[in-house]
């Protein structure tokens, strides 16, 4: 009785508490209510809808024939990888510093922000940057934490990224704020190259997200023969 039934926020944001709550709910208790955000934006004279969900997950539940068709058509997640969207910007962030430290990084706004901190360590990490193509995979060290505050492993020694020479900017108004700041997650590159060598192809998977599930067996395959993953 009821197993189809689906709880699910729509909202902008919600405080932490609430957060916390369906969290429990979800990933403690098994109870089907989830948080789904959207967010409008404009890049280059398009206007976008992007939606994001607080926890991540598999299928959502059927509700319908039309949504169960489209569940069971969907690729499953083979556990381990993850795509990555590294917004590489000459007056931001900059791939160059994340290629050569180990780290991948993301902030502004919360919604950026957000997805980095379902990695985990030991995820493998499909990193690309939008509009250009693929850029590095490799193996994440550390749960994020502010990029103030994180450490990577550069010559061996455990360093601040803030006292490393980096070529971009992470610092964004305001961000005392945790949801305003830039958050970063240290990863070891198995293969990365610069941006310029971004390795795209029609079908490949893209996503608005920070960080996303990668079901696409498609896109994986294609990466791991283009890097020389499986040699």
């Amino acid at each position: 009785m009821n197993t189809a039934q689906v709880f699910t926020i729509v909202a902008a944001s919600v405080d932490a508490a609430t957060e916390r709550i369906v969290r429990f709910l979800n990933e403690d208790f098994g109870v089907p209510i989830n948080v789904v955000f959207f967010r409008h934006f404009h890049d280059n004279g398009a206007s976008y809808l992007a939606r994001t969900w607080l926890v991540e997950h598999e299928v959502q539940p059927a509700i319908s024939a039309a949504t169960s068709r489209k569940s069971k058509s969907r690729e499953p997640w083979n556990g381990q990888d993850w795509y990555v969207s590294f917004g590489d910007s000459p007056e931001g962030r900059q791939w160059t510093d994340g290629m050569k430290y180990g780290f991948i990084s993301a902030g502004g706004e919360k919604w950026f922000s957000r997805t980095l901190k379902n990695l985990t360590p030991g995820a493998r990490v499909f990193t690309c940057i939008p509009k250009n193509g693929y850029v590095g995979v490799g193996t994440v060290l550390g749960e994020a934490k502010r990029f103030d505050e994180t450490t990577v492993l550069y010559d061996g020694t455990e360093t601040a990224l803030t006292a490393l020479p980096l070529v971009g900017s992470y610092r964004h108004e305001g961000d005392q704020d945790d949801d305003l700041a830039e958050w970063s997650v240290p990863v070891q590159w198995t293969h990365a190259v610069p941006r310029e060598q971004g390795f795209w192809k029609p079908g490949m998977f893209a996503n608005q997200n920070t960080a996303t599930k990668l079901r696409s067996q498609f896109t994986i395959d294609q990466v791991s023969e283009a890097f020389g993953l499986d040699e």
